[in-house]
């Protein structure tokens, strides 16, 4: 069994955000696979998929993001998920716009979604994948640019790294991280 869980914010005025990109690749990958979110065992809400012999758990948590780890780690201990078949999906500023890159373990990198994680996971070696969601005008808050919408001309350049971040979550379940990170983070 596997888990992948996209961090976000819940509720509308948080649809469309930069740190929602975790929750719009779950959201795609639902609806490419015809499946619906139904409610979990932890806060949060999971739809669950099966690919061949596997069973794949897509979880949002509807926790804020800061603590999004709560119900990703609950959700691991209750399915009995390895850590290492957790993939955690999250924008991440430090990256261009649409950028991916995945990874086996590593610090939260100043990502209070990730330092949740690692903190209801009781490791930093977990896998995740970060989305690029550029860092803006260094001018501006940091809360303020990911708590904003993509301007216009970016949203092509977002939706198209969202399929490729989806691509990257079958890629993983498929044929596993290693295969993920030599693909998807050359681009």
């Amino acid at each position: 069994m596997k888990l992948v869980a996209g961090l976000g914010n819940p509720g509308d005025r948080y649809r469309g955000t930069r740190h929602n990109v975790g929750f719009d690749v779950v959201d795609l990958l639902v609806r490419r696979h015809g499946l619906a979110f139904e409610t979990s065992p932890a806060v949060a809400v999971q739809a669950r998929w099966r690919t061949g012999d596997r069973a794949v758990w897509l979880v949002k948590p509807l926790t804020f993001m800061n603590i999004g780890g709560e119900a990703v780690g609950a959700l691991g201990r209750y399915y009995r998920v390895a850590v290492e078949d957790i993939l955690v999906v999250c924008d991440d500023v430090n990256l261009p716009l649409g950028r991916l890159r995945a990874r086996a373990t590593g610090t939260e990198g100043g990502h209070n979604g990730l330092r949740s994680v690692a903190q209801h996971l009781g490791t930093i070696d977990y896998p995740r994948l970060r989305v690029g969601v550029g860092r803006g005008d260094d001018r501006c808050d940091l809360a303020d640019h990911v708590l904003a919408r993509f301007e216009p001309d970016e949203l092509p350049g977002i939706e198209a790294a969202i399929a490729r971040a989806a691509d990257a979550v079958e890629t993983w379940v498929d044929d596993g991280l290693e295969r993920v990170m030599s693909t998807f983070n050359r681009d």
